[in-house]
């Protein structure tokens, strides 16, 4: 019987309510017990993939294809578990689907309402997710802040859940922030008992409180919080801030935090198995040497807009005890040759990430030409595949002015096009090619040699593509077209084999790496880029 554990947050927002949450399912899983995660969004939108990097960070896409919010990442990387479009419901997609329901007459002529329709419907989602992933515990993160008006109908949903399942089978975890007043010295739990009283207010009792804090909590504060918050005083977790979020699990489990709510949820505890996130703990804390890694981006003003991308390097970065630091170079600002070469004379590798619409994109062309001509290890992703590509053919292959007819639809070249199945799509949400897609790598290639097989699976999210009727003339100057799709109409991976790496491919490689199993581009990228800082 799957056992629930519901995650909300008070005080302020961006608690990191994500990663306890993920670090809550790394530590059961490291247990031996199998976890799945739901995100819950409040917002309107029916799924983050309209919205701006800048408003929401990244978007993170499923193998089926789900464009979700990044906290997905971040359960994926943890649990080492692919999670699907059942795991991030959103206010919008839940009023989606009972105003359809209500015009096909599926309610029988009632008049709709918040209770019990989109609390049905809220919960119904949850019921569908475990059926779908059947496991022993499933983790649901509320989004927002408890007194958000956006999220009553989620509170009240798994109030009624909560009670539904009985005692024993439903517990609420609330993370909140105990602010540190420097004048005085002392950490304030007023706000947090603020917070529960709202929650309280709502029908919902937490049973564990798991706080974020700059300083140790001391003994008598967290007597205080259980007091006066009704948990009892093991179920007070300190969250120090920590120098890795990869920390997090290591430093929950210290407290006893699984155990808390395996006794919570009536389930006898088990002996956790974590040598080897220790193992890269250690390695994140004590590198050998440090290498920078430039990121050439049009959204490098929020990291959160490449956060898989960043993890990803890290990712290779720690399996080879190489500390990763990255350096964040606006492509607006290599719009002039010059620029470009002085901010990129430092770095051991380049990585030109993926992106939407023309701001940007010559300085993305000069951070790849450059890259190519000096022999700097480069990862081209999605936009960033498609701009070697354009780069290329102006430079090298001779095709003057080659574009992307996203970006000019009359170009005398047009190496990057909009693929066939994209020409009659109308709209904008959902209708990417999204998902995982097979490719077929050819032998020989560096992209296989890293891989170590010829048929692989990546998720994509992008429009356009590369024009097949440039191909051969790309080939001839010298471009590898290193994977294809297995029909061999869409290029996948590209590279150039004279180069210590240059390598650039159309699909996200950065949504399937994991901290314990590096993604192989991005390994090969870190690779060549130590060989080229001990040189």
């Amino acid at each position: 019987m799957t056992k629930f554990i519901f995650i909300t947050g008070g005080v302020v927002s961006s608690l990191g309510k994500g990663i306890i949450g993920a670090s809550l399912g790394k530590l059961l899983r490291s247990r031996g017990f199998t976890v799945s995660i739901q995100k819950f969004d409040p917002y309107i939108n029916v799924d983050p993939g309209t919205m701006s990097p800048f408003q929401h960070g990244e978007v993170f896409v499923t193998d089926d294809g789900a464009e979700t919010d990044l906290d997905l990442g971040h359960y994926e990387r943890f649990i080492d578990t692919n999670f699907s479009q059942l795991s991030n419901v959103t206010s919008g997609s839940v009023y989606q689907t009972v105003i359809q329901k209500e015009r096909k007459g599926d309610y029988l002529g009632a008049t709709v309402q918040v209770i019990p329709h989109i609390t049905n419907e809220i919960k119904s989602r949850i019921v569908k997710a475990q059926k779908h992933f059947n496991p022993d515990f499933q983790i649901i993160e509320i989004g927002g802040t408890i007194g958000d008006i956006e999220s009553l109908p989620f509170i009240e949903a798994i109030r009624q859940f909560k009670a539904e399942q009985g005692i024993g089978n439903a517990i609420n975890i609330h993370c909140t922030l105990l602010p540190y007043l420097q004048t005085s010295g002392e950490l304030k739990t007023k706000p947090s008992q603020h917070s529960v009283t709202v929650l309280r207010s709502y029908g919902l009792q937490p049973e564990i409180l798991v706080c974020r804090t700059a300083k140790p909590i001391p003994k008598t504060e967290k007597d205080k919080l259980a007091l006066f918050c009704s948990v009892a005083k093991e179920a007070v977790i300190e969250c120090r801030d920590m120098k890795s979020i990869y920390e997090v699990p290591l430093a929950l489990e210290e407290q006893n935090f699984a155990q808390v709510v395996l006794k919570l949820l009536q389930i006898p505890d088990r002996k956790a198995e974590l040598t080897k996130w220790k193992s890269l703990v250690e390695k994140i804390n004590h590198p050998e040497r440090t290498i920078k890694i430039a990121i050439a981006g049009k959204y490098t003003k929020l990291s959160d807009a490449y956060i898989s991308v960043v993890e990803d390097v890290k990712h290779d970065g720690d399996a080879d005890n190489v500390k990763t630091e990255i350096k964040w170079i606006n492509s607006e600002e290599c719009i002039d040759a010059e620029s470009c070469k002085e901010l990129l004379k430092d770095v051991s590798g380049v990585i030109v990430p993926g992106g939407f619409g023309v701001r940007g994109i010559e300085g993305k062309l000069n951070v790849i030409r450059y890259v190519r001509e000096n022999n700097v290890p480069f990862l081209g992703i999605c936009l960033g595949m498609q701009c070697a590509v354009t780069e290329f053919a102006r430079n090298v292959a001779g095709l003057n002015n080659a574009n992307s007819t996203e970006f000019d639809e009359n170009t005398q070249y047009p190496v990057v096009d909009l693929m066939l199945e994209q020409k009659n799509v109308k709209g904008y949400g959902g209708t990417m090619r999204l998902g995982a897609y097979n490719c077929t790598l050819k032998k020989g290639t560096k992209a296989y040699g890293m891989y170590g097989e010829t048929k692989i699976s990546e998720r994509h999210r992008h429009r356009y593509e590369v024009n097949t009727e440039y191909i051969d003339t790309l080939k001839k100057s010298g471009l590898v077209f290193s994977g294809m799709s297995p029909d061999g109409m869409l290029a996948e991976v590209i590279e150039l084999p004279n180069l210590d790496w240059f390598v650039a491919c159309q699909f996200h490689p950065e949504f399937k790496s994991r901290p314990e199993r590096p993604h192989p581009l991005f390994k090969g990228l870190v690779d060549a880029a130590i060989k080229r800082n001990v040189k």
